[in-house]
């Protein structure tokens, strides 16, 4: 029992830091664009490297955690974090600042891609959707108090602390493993890695997301068909390798496996851009300080805090594609309510549908979690708890691109104002409706997977 508490906590503060540094970054870019004398493009450049570092070191380090140990690789991930977290919050070069963000990102992956592994290792099935559903709680608690305590930090104590915090809380976290976390585990020890498919796989993930996030534009067609020709040339290697970074049949042969997967990627790629665009609704066409628009949007993740932990323990006992196909369903209802929204739209009715969505997501996430990682074999644990994550950082950068042509199609370059504002009005209303048909085909993908629970 006392080593299953001790997972649990490292597991949660090693998911709370991550997304507590994203949120809190965002909050801090004015004042870094101010120091750095960086522009809106460059600005949007420091947040979406971190998350391409994290997705194409996500697979990597999943499967040197099933052949090395998991708690090596947590641990490597929490000393690179907190080391790279020091080093941007020391830095006076722009450019340096960009390489410590990919070395952040990679530190980060090293995280997302053997925490859920550990608690997997440790937990037994029928006691295992309570602790991934405390572990995407501490996710959500991170993203929730991010904005708040960052903004708080950036004003009184400037950018730079929001990062010496970071590095103190991944280093605390690493000493807590050191010294209290015993024992060790391997999935696949002894095997060799697979060093050119985790090029193929880097080539491919970093040429589709710097592509799509360049379309429609000729350079963003031309990276985007080079990602996806480096897939297939990664997926064609990797049925021929005996020592695959990534086994293709665990798609192949598990629909549990790839639906859950497919799932988690509609339901992040319907999803991440609600905040972006709400944040903009909030501010241009309500009139909103940043203050009050971050405290209104609180609402969402605060939900799924509070109910994450509830529908995790809940998917030991129901079926996880029941509970996490009703979540899906509550975020169409959502997303379909939220098309609605006009520029007097009282402030009440938005709190009701960002609680509603919050629900939707708790019981979504942790469920889906658990039909992951109770579908795979022990030896898989951490190279499935990285495509997991691959899956939601790949959705969440769909979603933003997504959310980005749409605006541009409708407002070109030009910044919110009166005068465009029921441009973007109509923009916003076609992304809901997009994001409602995308996260509806997503109900019949998350209904696909089948059973979990032994009968």
């Amino acid at each position: 029992m006392a080593e299953r508490r001790v997972a649990l906590i490292v597991a949660a503060l090693g998911a709370f830091v991550p997304p507590f540094m994203g949120s809190s970054f965002n909050i801090a870019l004015p004042p870094i664009g101010r120091e750095f004398s960086a522009g809106a493009v460059i600005l949007g450049w420091l947040a979406t490297i971190y998350l391409l570092a994290s997705a194409v070191f996500l697979v990597p380090f999943g499967k040197l955690a099933d052949i090395h140990g998991r708690k090596k690789i947590f641990l490597a991930g929490l000393v690179i974090y907190s080391l790279s977290s020091l080093l941007c919050g020391l830095t006076t070069s722009l450019e340096a600042f960009i390489a410590f963000r990919i070395l952040q990102g990679a530190g980060a992956a090293a995280l997302f891609g053997t925490g859920v592994a550990i608690l997997t290792s440790v937990f037994p099935p029928r006691e295992r959707g309570r602790a991934l559903g405390i572990n995407v709680s501490s996710t959500y608690i991170g993203l929730s108090l991010g904005p708040f305590l960052g903004g708080l930090i950036t004003q009184y104590l400037g950018w730079r602390s929001i990062f010496f915090l970071n590095a103190f809380l991944s280093l605390t976290t690493a000493v807590l493993t050191w010294t209290n976390l015993k024992g060790e585990w391997k999935g696949e020890p002894g095997e060799k890695f697979d060093l050119t498919g985790s090029l193929f796989y880097a080539v491919a993930l970093s040429g589709f997301m710097y592509g799509f996030s360049r379309l429609p534009q000729g350079i963003g067609w031309l990276f985007t068909v080079l990602g996806i020709a480096a897939l297939a040339a990664f997926v064609c290697w990797e049925l021929r390798e005996q020592s695959p970074l990534l086994n293709i049949r665990l798609f192949q042969k598990n629909p549990a496996f790839t639906f859950s997967n497919l799932a988690a990627l509609i339901n992040y790629s319907a999803t991440h851009a609600i905040s972006f665009i709400l944040s903009l609704y909030l501010q241009y066409a309500k009139g909103f300080l940043p203050g009050k628009a971050g405290t209104i949007l609180v609402a969402q993740p605060l939900m799924m805090a509070i109910l994450s932990p509830l529908a995790g323990r809940a998917s030991d006992r129901i079926e996880p594609r029941v509970l996490a196909s009703s979540g899906m369903a509550l975020i169409v209802i959502g997303l379909l309510l939220l098309s609605l929204l006009g520029q007097n739209s009282p402030i009440e009715p938005l709190l009701a549908i960002l609680a509603l969505l919050g629900t939707g997501f708790a019981l979504f996430s942790s469920p889906n979690t658990n039909a992951v990682m109770s579908s795979v074999e022990k030896r898989f644990y951490g190279v499935a708890s990285a495509i997991l994550a691959t899956m939601r950082l790949t959705g969440q950068m769909l979603s933003l691109g997504i959310a980005t042509m749409v605006l541009g199609f409708f407002l070109g370059n030009t910044p919110v104002n009166p005068q465009t504002l029921p441009a973007f009005l109509r923009a916003m209303k076609i992304l809901f409706y997009l994001f409602a048909m995308l996260c509806f085909g997503g109900i019949f993908a998350s209904l696909a997977r089948g059973d979990v629970h032994e009968s």
